[in-house]
């Protein structure tokens, strides 16, 4: 019997609260006792009623009613076609156990579903954390393709591809872009993508009924800069041209704008406008991806979000904070 999505029952909260701490961040009884605010006894209650009630298996079944509230509202603020809000598990800044708990059943669901012939990806910490998160799957009558290219001067940031990761897992058949992060210039990005082989691979992440993507930072730490493919001063000139937030190598302003620099010019992957095509669900979270995200969403392009429990609370508390000072 699970648990119904939707109506908000304190106990039943607490109970699959505890099911992810105990089991999904693996926390012992005393530490999720700890983290909940209960006794040792009740914690243990708690864990065994989520087992008895069958929360328990690979994952958790089950929904927390404020993380709910919380996806309803953001659905609502941010017009997207859905979200999923992971409980907090996580002491770091970047929220990766949550995310790629919540990630990884959602690609599983969708892998299954047959609803989707092809599947893109992007790249990104968070987007191989979830593909690690990923159970064993047998979907061979699913493509997964890359959305941008994926080769980089340091091997270090080469994991940051998830495509080899999944295809281990699923045994789904793959189409990489044989090209780097971004092109030397501009006139180079389009000799890249004509290509052959190139363009039907660019076409087909375009066409890609589901997408599912990372959002990127324009702070001094950002995931492009590591890739060793952009100079820091064009990646600065982006940031005071307005960049926020990146996603696909597009650079959006705080108010969902393209931030048209050098560096966006050079990017080898679908065009903009494509990206709000189809399907495209982005998986972020964490205090340095808040005006990110927003950014993103204020663009229109992305259908839905899977994000942790402190980042919604977080966008929701900005959302609200520029309305009252439109107000005002």
């Amino acid at each position: 019997m699970a648990l119904a999505r939707g109506a908000y029952d304190e106990d039943a909260d607490l109970c699959v609260r505890a099911a992810w701490l105990h089991y999904g961040a693996g926390l012992t009884q005393g530490e999720t006792a700890a983290r909940l605010g209960v006794a040792n006894v009740k914690a243990h209650r708690l864990i065994a009623r989520a087992n008895k009630l069958g929360l328990v298996r690979v994952t958790i079944d089950g929904a927390i009613g404020q993380c709910v509230a919380l996806e309803e509202r953001i659905v609502a603020e941010f017009g997207l076609g859905f979200c999923q809000v992971a409980p907090d598990l996580d002491d770091e800044p970047l929220p990766l156990r949550a995310l790629s708990l919540v990630g990884a059943r959602y690609l599983s669901l969708a892998l299954q579903s047959g609803e989707h012939a092809v599947i893109g990806f992007g790249h990104g910490r968070t987007l191989a954390a979830c593909a690690a998160a990923l159970p064993r799957l047998s979907v061979s009558d699913v493509k997964l393709v890359s959305l941008l290219g994926g080769m980089t001067r340091r091997f270090a940031t080469t994991p940051f591809d998830v495509i080899h990761r999944l295809v281990e897992r699923t045994g789904a058949e793959a189409y990489v872009l044989p090209l780097p992060f971004y092109a030397n210039t501009i006139e180079d990005r389009a000799v890249l993508l004509d290509q052959r082989g190139v363009r039907p691979v660019v076409e087909m992440g375009a066409a890609a009924t589901l997408r599912l993507v990372g959002i990127g930072t324009m702070e001094g730490d950002a995931s492009v800069l590591q890739t060793g493919m952009v100079e820091r001063e064009e990646f600065e000139e982006a940031r005071r041209a307005g960049g926020v937030g990146e996603i696909l190598g597009h650079i959006f302003s705080s108010l969902g704008e393209r931030v048209e620099s050098a560096l966006s010019a050079r990017t080898l992957s679908m065009p903009a406008e494509d990206i709000g095509r189809h399907k495209t669900v982005a998986i972020a979270g964490g205090r340095s991806k808040i005006e990110p995200i927003r950014a993103v969403l204020a663009s229109g392009l992305i259908h839905g979000l899977i994000t942790d429990e402190r980042t919604a609370q977080a966008l929701l508390a900005g959302k609200a904070g520029r309305k009252t000072r439109r107000k005002t």
